[in-house]
């Protein structure tokens, strides 16, 4: 045989042992990176080239599978990745959860195997908060230690309703001065993270001075020259407020802006409801404290009544006492007003991206773009801020009030310590407010391609304090570095303005 021919066969061997190794497909398989940094290679081993690299908490759709590694897709191409240091997206929980510890001594372990080393031990009672599943191991983090626990001997105990959706909660207080303790345990960390190393634990209805606020994290003083950070979900914001009351206001009315105006025992909303007021009731001032008026009841009691809820003027508008408005063109918006409201602003500039967006920014360029949308269909918009100001969440409330607004929506883009939540949702809480949150989050559904987490009753102050139709949305996650890089688009911001749009056209004409 030619030394040609010998090459020829080499060659035809050598194809046959590439294109019959065995390629089991994934398509369509999401998984998440499961390690700190994760390189992306030009091919399935690691003696390939390095084309790139992910973070933990990123997902990539899997094409094939090669082997112990996944071909994915990685920008505008593909890439490879080692299947070993990822997880399945099935296998990951959705939301963080908290497990208590049955029994004492439950070991904590480096993987979901009773084979893998002990790393540490839970004692019954034991609270840690709980990262994800897996089969019959829950992943958790401890003292800044990831781990894994059997769910045998551990109890699963949900957050608040709100907390099990993803949603975080953000200060409700313009300059908050302290926060309280609304959990059994919280751990205090060194630095705004849940992988920061634990430096102590508070406990529930502690008060502590707040030193500073990153994003959904906040600081506190906790005496001795020392601090730590908490998450902000777990208690809750207010202001020492020092001042009593202020006689220098008694004797004048005030009139109640809405139906069903709440007032309270004490000035906060946190406070028994003595009664409710109607749309054009008058009450006498007797008094101020910080953004409340001390007025007296016809049955002879003092109560308070939050300022942003009245008007000082002598008669309330027409239109908020029950008389109709101009009949609306279907198709249009022709005679409606709504308000839009850009969350945060200012020095509050809400929570910040993964890749570092901050959220301030990203909601009055949406709202800017959904207020031309909503004018050019004839509605009178109101927007709450249009530059980057702090605006006070009760003085959005006195905006949708005192411009009687039809409809007031209010943006946000959401947050959550797990990476891997991602999707919209859109909030209400009173009744009335359901309709207009189920037309526009069908609304967003036709138009943005991101996870539908549906519309959901939830506790914001500007939905809770205004009567009126009002929603909260949160347009996705800023927390998960793939939706934060869609969320930061032009077409993403257009998608969701027209499909806000539709929602409220959609609800006028069906109301």
């Amino acid at each position: 045989m030619s030394k040609f021919s010998k090459w020829i066969l080499a060659i035809i061997l050598l194809a046959s042992i590439v294109f019959e190794m065995p390629i089991i497909s994934a398509k369509g398989e999401t998984v998440i990176i499961n390690t700190k940094s994760l390189n992306v290679r030009s091919g399935p081993g690691l003696t390939y080239p390095v084309t790139g690299s992910m973070k933990k908490g990123e997902r990539a759709e899997v094409l094939s599978t090669s082997g112990d590694w996944h071909e994915i897709k990685y920008g505008a191409g593909k890439g490879w990745i080692a299947s070993w240091l990822v997880v399945s997206e099935e296998t990951t929980a959705l939301g963080e959860m908290t497990a208590v510890s049955k029994v004492n001594t439950l070991n904590i372990r480096t993987g979901p195997s009773l084979s893998a080393a002990v790393i540490g031990q839970l004692n019954a009672g034991e609270s840690v908060v709980m990262t994800g599943r897996q089969g019959e191991w829950a992943s958790i983090v401890k003292n800044g230690i990831d781990g894994w626990v059997h769910t045998d001997y551990i109890t699963v105990v949900p957050q608040s309703e709100k907390e099990q959706t993803g949603t975080v909660h953000k200060p409700e207080v313009e300059d908050p001065e302290q926060f309280t303790v609304s959990v059994d345990g919280l751990n205090v960390r060194k630095e705004p993270d849940l992988s920061s190393k634990k430096v102590g634990l508070i406990r529930k209805g502690e008060s502590y001075p707040v030193e500073e606020i990153d994003g959904n994290w906040v600081r506190l003083s906790l005496g001795k020259k020392s601090s730590g950070w908490v998450y902000s979900f777990h208690g809750t914001f207010s202001e020492i407020n020092e001042t009593g009351s202020n006689a220098t206001a008694s004797g004048k009315k005030v009139t109640v802006l809405t139906n069903g105006t709440n007032i309270r025992s004490s000035a906060t909303t946190s406070s028994s409801i003595v009664t409710r007021a109607n749309a054009g009731e008058k009450l006498t001032v007797i008094g101020e404290e910080g953004d409340w008026y001390n007025v007296s009841l016809s049955t002879g009691e003092t109560a308070f009544i939050a300022k942003w809820v009245v008007s000082t003027g002598e008669i309330a508008r027409a239109d908020q006492t029950g008389e109709k408005k101009t009949t609306r063109t279907p198709g249009t918006l022709n005679g409606l007003t709504i308000v839009v409201d850009a969350g945060h602003g200012g020095n509050d500039r809400g929570t910040t991206g993964a890749q570092g967006t901050d959220e301030k920014q990203l909601t009055l360029m949406t709202a800017e773009l959904l207020s031309a949308k909503l004018k050019a269909a004839g509605a009178n918009v109101v927007m709450t801020r249009e530059s980057d100001t702090y605006v006070s969440l009760r003085k959005r409330v006195a905006v949708s009030l005192q411009s009687d607004a039809d409809a007031f929506i209010s943006l946000h883009y959401d947050a959550n310590p797990d990476s891997s939540i991602t999707g919209f949702t859109t909030y209400y809480t009173h009744g009335n407010q359901k309709s207009l949150a189920a037309s526009l989050n069908d609304g967003l559904a036709s138009t943005i391609s991101l996870r539908n987490r549906g519309a959901q009753p939830a506790n914001f102050l500007v939905l809770r304090e205004n009567r009126k139709n009002a929603v909260l949305i949160e347009l996705g996650f800023l927390s998960n570095p793939s939706e934060e890089r869609i969320l930061t688009t032009d077409m993403f911001r257009e998608q969701a303005t027209h499909g806000i749009y539709q929602g409220l056209l959609d609800f006028f004409d069906a109301n």
